[in-house]
């Protein structure tokens, strides 16, 4: 798992490419708690492109992210879903929590 960060006109732009599951959980999250709290961005864009797999344990991660930066009041989006990552985030109801954002070229 690779975890590429940006961040631009107070957006943090954040890249997951490989697979989110229990072998990169821990990793990801760390990685991405550390970029996410030391951030100074009014929003969270998550771009899924090069998301090849994620299972329950790399919806946790995300869940829980979402959570910390809910509390900071700074809202989390997803981009450009891949077909599977699409398919899991439209069967749990993530997108209620983490919007979709469309046409996003990141």
């Amino acid at each position: 798992m690779n975890v590429l960060t940006r961040t631009h006109h107070n957006v943090l732009y954040i890249s997951l490419n490989g697979e989110l599951d229990e072998k990169t959980a821990e990793y990801t999250r760390l990685a991405l708690e550390q970029v996410m709290l030391n951030a100074k961005a009014n929003r969270i864009v998550i771009d899924l492109a090069n998301l090849s797999f994620m299972d329950s344990t790399g919806i946790g991660v995300l869940l829980g992210r979402y959570k910390k930066m809910k509390d900071r009041g700074v809202p989390i989006y997803i981009a450009n879903p891949s077909i599977q990552a699409e398919r899991i985030f439209q069967m749990t109801g993530l997108y209620q929590i983490m919007p979709k954002l469309k046409g996003a070229n990141l």
